[in-house]
């Protein structure tokens, strides 16, 4: 089946509208999607700027963002001195799954502010307490979901449904 362009930037569009509404950035979020529209899910500064009529710096700080998050990564083409950025496959799992990087460091600091602010007895300190608590039991379930997710990728390779 041949491409559709015209069809492709409505997903686009689509999809980076979605995103925002989410809560990621704007622009991070049209990039990502412009990048998992791309057949082989790379493309320069030079090319996402044009295909999303935005600056080269505008680019910069959104593939940075995506970077951050996980969900791209910068590779530099061989033989060349320009970066390409390239849409994880599993973009979604790891920027989900790294629990490490987003839920812990702010578990720490909350646990860290609760003698602050009168310890736990405190209305204040209870609630940190509490949230403390749940971001312990997000970070223990994300480990078995993503174990689950790695099973269930596996099956799928193998060509069993369930």
């Amino acid at each position: 089946m041949p491409r559709d362009e015209v069809a492709v930037r409505r997903f686009v569009e689509r999809l980076g509208s979605v995103l925002h509404a989410a809560g990621l950035p704007r622009l991070p979020s049209r990039v990502f999607a412009v990048l998992m529209a791309d057949e082989d899910g790379t493309m320069t500064a030079a090319e996402l700027a044009d295909a999303l009529a935005v600056s080269p710096a505008a680019v910069s700080g959104a593939v940075r963002y995506l970077q951050q998050v996980r969900m791209i990564r910068r590779e530099r083409e061989r033989g060349s001195r320009r970066d390409t950025f390239v849409v994880m496959d599993d973009a979604w799992h790891d920027m989900m799954i790294s629990h490490e990087l987003a839920y812990l460091p702010i578990r720490d600091a909350m646990a860290a502010g609760v003698a602050g602010v009168g310890g736990p007895s405190t209305a204040a300190g209870a609630r940190l307490s509490l949230s403390v608590d749940f971001l312990e039991f997000i970070s223990a379930e994300m480990d078995g979901i993503a174990a689950r997710w790695e099973a269930h990728r596996a099956r799928r390779a193998h060509g069993i449904r369930e």
